[in-house]
């Protein structure tokens, strides 16, 4: 009877982990990350950014990521939790297109 419990425990653990992994999935605000980064290296090298500007939105940026992180930490993103993200996000993304587009 033991021979067949323990894998069956085994394997009801590694299903349930992996369940509750996958709630913690993020990649559509991981890919929106790295877009925002090429965004703001792309701002630098061409000029539209001065260093000042870019220290601020990599700030920006780094906030972003560890709200994503403390979302995390619990193993599922919640919806809630999920659209404060993508918020946070559409708030940084206008902030890079003001800050390489102003007129200075």
């Amino acid at each position: 009877m033991k021979k067949l419990l323990i894998p069956a425990l085994l394997a009801a653990t590694f299903a349930a982990t992996m369940a509750h992994a996958d709630g913690a999935n993020t990649p559509g605000l991981d890919q929106r990350q790295e877009n925002q980064q090429r965004r703001l290296d792309q701002g630098v090298e061409s000029g539209a950014l001065n260093a000042n500007e870019a220290a601020r939105l990599e700030g920006q940026q780094n906030r972003v990521q560890r709200a994503e992180d403390r979302a995390k930490s619990d193993g599922v993103v919640t919806g809630k939790e999920r659209a404060a993200l993508h918020h946070r996000q559409d708030h940084t993304s206008r902030t890079i297109a003001r800050k390489k587009h102003n007129a200075r």
